[in-house]
């Protein structure tokens, strides 16, 4: 290879695609384009749920408890769930880690392509939107932070420390994609909702987040399907989704 080449033309692309693969690995939730709501159209969670406890509050002494359990669960096949439950990077298949055995079909791009473009275009709308006002005025402070403590993901921690730990954006996420579910396949709704349920007690569990912010996340969550309810976009896609599961339902009877 002609090495002026190299060094003027390879080099520096090599260097911005490696710049670029580390920005989306440090930004777990960062994928812009997939919004179906304005903000205007969200609910405030700093509006519709509680201020987080005080440090002298019973609230506190739950969420301490809480966390307490929670790193009693990591060295286990609870704890190791978890740990993959952290992982909302957009371009893999978390879905289908997180929901596809409870779901009883695949939510891979190759498997079921309307609803994994359904649950995929969501997920900033559940964990930005649905949580970010909150966010920014409480700015609360992780509990591994707080007590000076590892996570079972030391890999996040970094980006962590950053952002605000109530509520819970990976709940949000994890509550509001159960729901949604829950609704194309009732057959499995419990099945489903447990999952989701568990989704957010994860977070306890890794500890980066408090049993607040995980209860909260839950009711931001919420509001964020009923909000999407409400869109056109959503609703289209919805539709395409549930005609797609019943298809291959059918089939499998």
């Amino acid at each position: 290879m002609n090495l002026k080449y190299f060094r003027n033309i390879v080099a520096p692309a090599a260097l911005l695609l490696i710049s670029g693969i580390a920005a989306v690995g440090q930004n777990h939730t960062s994928n812009p384009d997939h919004y179906y709501l304005n903000e205007d159209k969200v609910p405030s969670s700093l509006t519709i749920l509680m201020c987080p406890p005080d440090t002298a509050s019973a609230r506190f002494a739950y969420d301490r408890e809480q966390y307490e359990w929670g790193k009693t669960q990591r060295d286990t096949p609870r704890g190791r769930q978890a740990v993959t439950d952290a992982n909302l990077d957009w371009y893999t298949d978390w879905a289908d880690d997180a929901f596809g055995e409870a779901f009883g079909s695949p939510i891979t791009k190759k498997e079921n392509p309307e609803l994994y473009k359904l649950i995929y275009n969501m997920q900033e709308d559940a964990g930005d939107l649905a949580t970010r006002e909150a966010k920014k005025h409480y700015m609360r402070t992780r509990p591994f932070v707080f007590w000076n403590e590892p996570t079972s993901t030391p890999d996040h921690e970094e980006g962590l420390r950053k952002n605000g730990s109530y509520p819970s954006g990976h709940t949000s996420i994890g509550w509001a994609t159960a729901l949604v579910l829950a609704e194309i396949n009732p057959a499995r709704a419990t099945e489903i909702l447990k999952r989701g349920f568990e989704y957010g007690q994860s977070r306890v569990i890794v500890g980066a987040h408090y049993q607040s912010d995980v209860d909260a996340g839950r009711v931001a969550g919420a509001g964020i399907v009923a909000m999407l309810h409400t869109d056109k976009g959503f609703r289209k896609q919805l539709e395409k989704a549930k005609k797609e599961f019943a298809k291959k339902n059918k089939k499998r009877k």
